[in-house]
Order: C-alpha cells, then structure tokens, then sequence
C-alpha cells in the first residue's frame, strides 16, 4: 500500500464512457494517478491504458480478476453496469481493494447492505459515486440553505432526463443491466431533494413502463413528489424518452435558489422576491474539470485519514436512498426479471 506521502494509485474497472470521464478528471489531480485497467477485452483495456498514460505507464488487465490481483492498486473504481456492481465491487473488496462505485450502488437496497456490510467488515473504504454530493458547488448550496441564509424552503423541483438511443445507449433500456429513468437520472433529484432536506417521509410516484426482452419491467419517465420532516416538499423528473431542463430551482419564502445542471453546477444564483440584486452563490473550492475531480479528492482524502466512508456520501444515505428507489419501483411496478 502507498504511503501518505506517495499518490493515490487507482484502478478503473470498466471502459465505457464514464470510465473515460473519471479517468480525464483524475489526470488533474496531482496526488493521485490511474495505475491500473481492467476489462473483458484486453484490446478494449489497452486502448484505455494508451490514452490515459500521460501521467505514466497504465497497466492494461484483460479481466476484472488480473485487475482485483494487481497488488499496485489501492482503490478501484467500478464502473459497470448497475446489474454487475455488486458482483465486481464484492471481487475488489474480497481481493482487499478500497471500491468507489458507480451510482446506484447496486439494483436495489438489499443488495447494497450486502456491498455496505462486507467493506465494514473489511475494514475497507466504500463510497457510492455520487459527485453531485462533491460539487462544491451543491455543498456551498446546502450549507447556506441549511443555515436560513436564503429564506425558509419550502419547494425543490429537479429534473433529469434525455433520449436515450437504443445504438448508442443499450444499457439504459435494458433492464437485464439495470436500465431505469430512476437508477440512472431519478436518483439525482432523490439525491439533491435529500441532502437539502433529509429522509423523505413520503414519496410518490408515477410512471410511463417499458418491458425488456428478458420480461423485466422499467421505467422509461417517472415523475415523484416527497415530503419531508420540516414539511418541505419536492416534484422531481426522470426520462429516457424525452429532453428536460437538467434544472433545479428551491423556492423559499425570501426568493428563489436556479441551478442549470443541477448535478453538476457551474453556478447557482439566489433571486430575492424583493427585487434585490441576484446572490451569485460560490463554491469554497474550485470545481476540478467535469467535478469528477473533486469525488476523487474526497475519496483520496478519507483514504489518507484512514476513513471507511465519506461524510458527504455516507452509508446511511445511500442506503435510504437506495430504499426510497426500492419503494418506488414497486409503486410503480417496475421489476427486474432477476428480483422475480
């Protein structure tokens, strides 16, 4: 294992578009360097490990199993489908590997716990890669409504959600991979809608359902509503059929909080009602490239002050997160044909 002294060397598991992603922000962190790749296809890795050697050599893993065995590796980023996170994070953890995981943790809550309790067991680091929960942006936001900086809120609305192409996005309509409008885009709203205002105490939904070849059930566009201890309220939507606004808006009773890309901000602007000038509202750190960059250095941060989760996406969240999501796919009836 590495000192503290030494950068964080990380492993990628998976080479699809937001392996690329994490990847391209990582090569921005000085203290932390890609080290390792696995894949399925050892042509598919060794192309990985070409484009994202600038840093230094990347070593290419023709399987998860030669990734998991690589004793350079101290943390892995899973990076597969949602159907497969748990099988691959449980094959890092066992191999001794710290896991960030790809958002949802896995298909349904029960599942996650079995991730949750073998890393605690473990005594290794698991975060759920929720970077929205990382934006400094979002955490200077939370902060401040949190405080009554901007009035009392009372309202959030977010939505996410665009067309998904059967070529080009395969897995997100495929519900023998976890497709999902609320795994994939749904989660962002009950993410944004709880780190504002907590454990929702009801939640409501409505759903469009599609059928997979494999007779599992998903939700292609999914509208939700919650309710919260404070007696905030939330209208949140997901799609895969249809382009949204990808926005964000909190009411308050002083004004009005607007965020484009609400998951991940570049700016976020408080309007008074009272005609007062717009309140530019500023992260305490900079966004590091897409803000992938910054879920790196939370990760890399508890690893070097030897903590097993992250208090900006802690167990518990994901878990009830991860609950709520199981509430509302049964609401729905949405069902994987493996759950049946």
């Amino acid at each position: 294992m590495t000192t503290n002294s030494d950068p964080i060397r990380w492993g990628i598991l998976g080479t699809g578009r937001i392996a690329h992603s994490l990847a391209t922000d990582l090569m921005l962190v000085p203290d932390g360097r890609l080290a390792a790749v696995g894949s399925r296809s050892t042509e598919s890795a060794e192309t990985f490990a070409k484009e994202y050697a600038a840093n230094g050599p990347v070593r290419a893993h023709g399987s998860y199993e030669e990734l998991a065995a690589d004793e350079d590796v101290d943390v892995v980023y899973v990076a597969s489908p949602h159907s497969h996170h748990l099988e691959h994070a449980t094959l890092m953890l066992e191999a001794g590997k710290h896991v960030l995981c790809e958002k949802a943790l896995t298909l349904n809550a029960a599942d996650s716990q079995k991730m949750v309790d073998l890393a605690t067991s473990k005594k290794l680091f698991l975060m759920e890669a929720m970077w929205m929960a990382t934006n400094p942006i979002i955490r200077r936001l939370v902060a401040d409504v949190k405080s009554g900086r901007f009035g009392v809120p009372r309202h959030v609305h977010a939505e996410l959600g665009f067309v998904a192409d059967p070529e080009q996005h395969q897995r997100l309509l495929d519900p023998a991979l976890g497709a999902s409008a609320l795994l994939d885009m749904g989660i962002y709203p009950l993410t944004f809608a709880h780190l504002l205002f907590g454990e929702a105490r009801a939640l409501t939904a409505q759903a469009n359902i599609g059928t997979g070849a494999d007779g599992g059930t998903f939700d292609l566009d999914l509208v939700m509503t919650g309710k919260y201890a404070g007696n905030e309220l939330s209208t949140m939507v997901s799609s895969v059929t249809s382009y949204s606004s990808r926005a964000a808006a909190i009411a308050t009773d002083q004004g009005r909080i607007e965020l484009t890309d609400f998951h991940h901000p570049s700016s976020a602007v408080f309007k008074p009602a009272n005609g007062d000038e717009p309140v530019e509202i500023v992260g305490d750190e900079p966004v590091i490239g897409a803000a992938y960059g910054n879920e790196i250095v939370e990760v890399q941060r508890c690893l070097r002050e030897g903590l097993l989760e992250s208090p900006l996406v802690p167990h518990n969240q994901t878990l009830s997160l991860m609950r709520q999501m199981d509430m509302i796919r049964e609401s729905i009836g949405a069902r994987y044909a493996s759950e049946s």
